[in-house]
């Protein structure tokens, strides 16, 4: 059974989660999301009370923002901006050039890596990853699923889960995966991967896994969408925030916060059952062996 810490020492995260659904909030709670953004110092110091004044709005639909976010309350908002307004303001995304130095190209994609992995923890709901560890741990099947770049994620996933001597699948194309999941169970897991979470092959795929009755748990990018509506368990990831320019290299730093997802499940899975991981890993080591030999 895990032993569940939920004292947290340095909440943040708050800035970016509501910059990532501002856009898709109701007008209230949109209003409110643009004043806090656009005057953090002052709104941590508020009542819900006066920021609903403040933003021409009211105090309910302060606390309907904070339900948007999936935050317990204002004050936990609050605190998370608190954490955000300490950081160190040098370190953001920022998207190389034409002709930058190999010095600066080197700076910008560690940096702009570390940001969206640590973003992403800042965010990380503790409660919903307990629920995807569970489900994961008891699964009788897992199907991992992306598209494109998000497949490569799957066939990562799927590559860690076979050494817990779980029936693991990854696929790539839709046609593959309908196939599987025709035929899921309520013991299987069907694991949706998307960084934009509107991957049309994914939301359907998604859709059948809960007609079908398996437990189905997405990534994607913080915020809703189809993909995480079409899912019981929703895991986030950073959205990399990208400046305009030729170079997106903020799809290379959400590619690393997925895969730091999957190893968050991964090593979870395998602290909580680590005496049979730890046999399985022992035969897959016996095994590895064997091939070597002459």
């Amino acid at each position: 059974m895990r032993i569940k810490n939920n004292t947290k020492t340095s909440l943040s995260g708050g800035l970016i989660m509501l910059h990532e659904i501002i856009e898709k909030l109701p007008p209230s709670e949109r209003k409110i999301a643009s004043f806090i953004l656009e005057q953090p110092h002052e709104a941590i110091h508020c009542t819900a009370s006066e920021l609903g004044e403040l933003s021409s709005t009211s105090s309910a639909a302060v606390i309907r923002l904070c339900k948007s976010l999936g935050l317990k309350g204002f004050q936990e908002l609050k605190i998370r901006i608190t954490g955000d307004l300490q950081k160190d303001p040098d370190m953001e995304y920022r998207d190389i050039q034409p002709g930058e130095t190999q010095e600066l190209i080197v700076e910008k994609v560690t940096n702009n890596s570390l940001q969206a992995i640590k973003e992403t923890t800042e965010f990380l709901n503790y409660e919903t990853l307990d629920r995807a560890v569970t489900a994961l741990k008891k699964a009788e099947k897992v199907h991992f699923f992306g598209v494109g770049a998000s497949g490569i994620i799957a066939q990562d996933a799927q590559q860690k889960f076979l050494r817990l001597n779980k029936a693991v699948s990854a696929f790539t194309d839709v046609h593959n995966a309908v196939m599987y999941i025709a035929n899921v169970k309520e013991d299987d897991v069907v694991f949706g991967i998307s960084f934009s979470g509107e991957t049309t092959e994914t939301v359907k795929t998604m859709k059948l896994a809960r007609q079908k009755g398996a437990t189905t748990i997405s990534l994607t990018r913080y915020g809703s969408s189809p993909v995480a509506e079409s899912s019981d368990i929703n895991l986030f990831i950073s959205a990399s925030r990208e400046v305009p320019a030729p170079f997106r290299s903020g799809a290379t730093s959400s590619r690393l916060a997925q895969l730091h997802m999957i190893d968050i499940l991964f090593v979870s899975v395998v602290t909580d059952e680590y005496d049979k991981a730890d046999q399985y890993f022992k035969e897959i080591r016996t095994a590895m062996e064997f091939l070597k030999e002459k």
